[in-house]
């Protein structure tokens, strides 16, 4: 049987350290990004994780998240990081560790995770669906192991929201259809609390922020390679491409750049 997750940089059987690399480096300034950090604290607040609670974090990346949901289930509760990534799941242990964290982390699929049903009170699963090609099966997992009352915090961005200005308007469609290609369900935001209702979960609140980018900190080489993207797939021309570099560059040292993305969560809890 194939595998059904897209091959991605994410992927369990990439084991390049230099991918590792910039993932860990993307995934350091998102967390460090003002809207990524009040959704979390949003979204970390109503899920209310109590000591003595089990606690899985899917996906967990780097473990910032493993080891939030760790220190709030402190004395007695246990907090693990699913990730299939073998690079990211060795510097999240040994965070971990230098952080003198209890937060344990597993190899682990979303789709068939390992552990028996109703066996957690907490899933935290942040920014994972939208690289699955059947999130809803991932979502119906998560309902599998909540216990009755069990609380579950998806969090994720709807790249149809996605905004780079200035681009001219005869673009704006490629560039539109290049940043949605990143992902195997670009809508994976809007969806959530759909994917919620379908698995038998009862839908409590909903909550979004917008992840807008500091011009002075923003990765150009990423920018940049929108248009260059655009450009291979036959979207655009090379003097389009051309003038949407010139055209951002100069909007950043006016001040006038603008890059921007709504990433939305949803807190629900199985009924008892």
């Amino acid at each position: 049987m194939p595998d059904p997750r897209p091959t991605s940089a994410f992927h369990a059987a990439n084991t390049d350290p230099a991918v590792t690399d910039r993932l860990v480096a993307a995934l350091d300034a998102q967390a460090a990004n003002p809207g990524v950090r009040r959704l979390r604290e949003w979204a970390h607040t109503r899920l209310a994780a109590r000591p003595g609670e089990r606690a899985l974090d899917v996906g967990s990346g780097t473990g910032s998240e493993t080891r939030v949901l760790a220190a709030a289930l402190a004395p007695g509760g246990a907090a693990i990081g699913l990730e299939p990534n073998p690079g990211l799941r060795a510097l999240a242990e040994q965070r971990a560790a230098d952080a003198d964290s209890p937060a344990r982390f597993l190899d682990g699929d979303a789709l068939a995770l390992p552990l028996p049903d109703a066996d957690l009170d907490v899933v935290w699963c942040e920014r994972v669906l939208q690289h699955l090609t059947d999130p809803a099966r991932a979502v119906a997992e998560f309902a599998r192991v909540l216990r009755p009352g069990g609380r579950v915090a998806l969090l994720d961005t709807d790249w149809a929201t996605f905004i780079l200005h200035p681009a001219a308007p005869e673009i704006r469609p490629a560039l539109a259809a290049v940043t949605q290609a990143t992902a195997a369900t670009p809508d994976a935001g809007r969806r959530l609390a759909g994917w919620l209702a379908e698995a038998g979960l009862t839908v409590d609140e909903l909550g979004s922020d917008v992840l807008l980018h500091d011009p002075h900190t923003v990765s150009w080489p990423i920018v940049r390679g929108l248009g260059t993207a655009a450009l291979g797939r036959n979207l655009i021309t090379e003097e389009q491409r051309d003038r949407l570099h010139t055209d951002l560059t100069a909007a950043a040292e006016q001040g006038a750049f603008h890059l921007s993305v709504t990433m939305f969560a949803v807190i629900a809890h199985r009924p008892r």
